[in-house]
């Protein structure tokens, strides 16, 4: 989840109510350098509650919780599975949930009380184009063939009758709707805008799951999303409007590992843009990310050697146990040592530790997290023949620049591809946007949402290759 140290004074006004807890509930939720406002919105149904929630620090609204739980009119758990987010609490006397927030392992304690809605200012956003558009728009829908579901989302050429070059946007990690749309930023409007402004059509489209896409994205791999971008492609072929030997791909961050694989068994792709692209394995893309972004949020050095050791211990199980009740137990005593392990004063109850331990050893043995610790980019790169433009920012905290440029780049040198360009833009983070420290905590702030200089830098190399 995306952090911001944005600070919102709240004035809470609390309701009386009995056994139906319906209705808004905040709580400020404080880590390491800063503090983050959540509100759950929760609704009773016919077969229990259903729930959402907002970050209005970050301008996220209406985040689907996909488990809601009221057990003995006391303890309330509300879980996010794709994002690997829990909130777990027990009810007090005085109508408070007092209870711990915990995703990807990491557990912090967090109270809400019954509130009135938070109405949050909208951010500004200077980049974001805005109707009437001096091209063509039109909603699409095409069918991933071999899974039988339909994706819906957005293609945009610089005019209604012609033949146009075009390219197809990959979203990153975690469920993305057709912007990419992230802390009030939609990159991929922004970016699908200057592309078709300028001669080249965009297909952006909602992930499986997401928005007006259908499939299922609990059990989806990187592989899975690499099949959604293929029946992408296959649809653009059948599209008269389409220059079907000018066809790219733009993929983002895991988007970056997914345009290697549908190039790589695909010779109708004629140029792939790798925006903070992963060129190393997942276990060790995530070990450095984890120590970057910890660094960044103020933990010591010995802090950070204990995570890396129980992370390493995490991931030998996913990647190695094939029997999910073994691999589970072991997660289980793994996770449940590192809770123990604490200072006294920051350890959830031990009701608490047993149940947060059980959801995290779950999320850690889904599809998307098994393949992801053990996919080799180089796999598919190997194979990747067309041009390729490699890009990142030198402050990304998620993707190291320097390791996984350098990666991408060895790999296609041995393979033989020689038409790769490579480029690290100063000063901008992992959403490409000027930064001063590239932490989460500034996406949100900053107004600008993608770089113009990379803008233009990406519609060069392509105009290039769509010669």
């Amino acid at each position: 989840m995306k952090k911001t140290l944005t600070l919102v004074l709240l004035f809470f006004t609390i309701c009386s109510f009995s056994q139906d807890i319906s209705g808004c509930w905040s709580g400020l939720l404080e880590f390491p350098g800063g503090k983050l406002t959540l509100v759950f919105n929760i609704q009773k149904s016919e077969n229990g509650y259903t729930a959402t929630m907002d970050s209005p620090d970050q301008g996220v609204k209406d985040i689907p919780m996909d488990h809601v739980t009221f057990e003995n009119n006391k303890t309330i758990t509300l879980e996010i599975s794709q994002a690997k987010i829990i909130y777990t609490a027990d009810l007090d006397a005085s109508g408070k949930f007092i209870g711990n927030f915990s995703q990807s392992g990491s557990a912090l304690p967090m109270n809400i009380i019954h509130s009135t809605p938070i109405v949050q200012a909208k951010p500004n956003r200077p980049q974001e184009p805005k109707a009437p558009f001096p091209y063509y728009v039109e909603d699409v829908t095409f069918e991933n063939k071999k899974e039988n579901f339909t994706l819906a989302g957005t293609l945009t050429l610089p005019k209604k009758e012609g033949k146009f070059p075009v390219v197809v946007l990959i979203t990153g990690s975690g469920p993305e709707n057709r912007n990419s749309e992230i802390l009030g930023h939609k990159p991929f409007l922004v970016i699908a805008d200057y592309l078709t402004r300028n001669g080249i059509g965009v297909l952006r489209f909602d992930d499986r799951g997401v928005g007006q896409s259908k499939g299922d994205l609990l059990h989806a791999t990187t592989q899975s999303f690499a099949g959604d971008v293929a029946a992408a492609v296959d649809y653009l072929k059948t599209r008269k409007d389409i220059n079907t030997k000018k066809i790219g791909l733009i993929g983002h961050s895991e988007g970056g590992a997914v345009a290697p694989m549908v190039a790589a068994n695909n010779k109708d792709i004629n140029a792939i843009v790798l925006l903070a692209g992963t060129g190393i394995p997942g276990d060790q893309l995530l070990l450095q990310q984890n120590y970057l972004i910890g660094r960044a949020a103020g933990m010591t050095e010995a802090e950070l050697e204990v995570s890396k050791k129980t992370n390493l211990q995490i991931y030998n199980v996913v990647e190695n146990e094939k029997d999910l009740v073994t691999a589970k137990k072991q997660l289980t005593e793994i996770l449940t040592k590192s809770y123990t392990s604490l200072p006294k004063e920051q350890q959830p109850s031990e009701a608490e530790i047993t149940a947060i331990v059980s959801q995290q050893a779950d999320q850690m043995l889904y599809p998307w997290m098994a393949f992801f610790l053990k996919y080799d980019p180089a796999t598919a790169l190997t194979n990747v023949k067309c041009p390729v433009l490699v890009l990142n920012g030198a402050k990304d905290l998620q993707v190291p620049p320097k390791e996984n440029t350098e990666a991408i780049k060895n790999t296609l040198d041995k393979a033989g591809n020689k038409k790769v360009t490579v480029k690290i833009f100063p000063n901008l983070n992992h959403l490409f946007q000027e930064c001063e420290t590239g932490a989460f905590e500034e996406y949100e702030k900053i107004e600008q949402t993608f770089s113009p200089d990379v803008l233009k830098f990406m519609f060069d190399w392509l105009t290039v290759q769509f010669k």
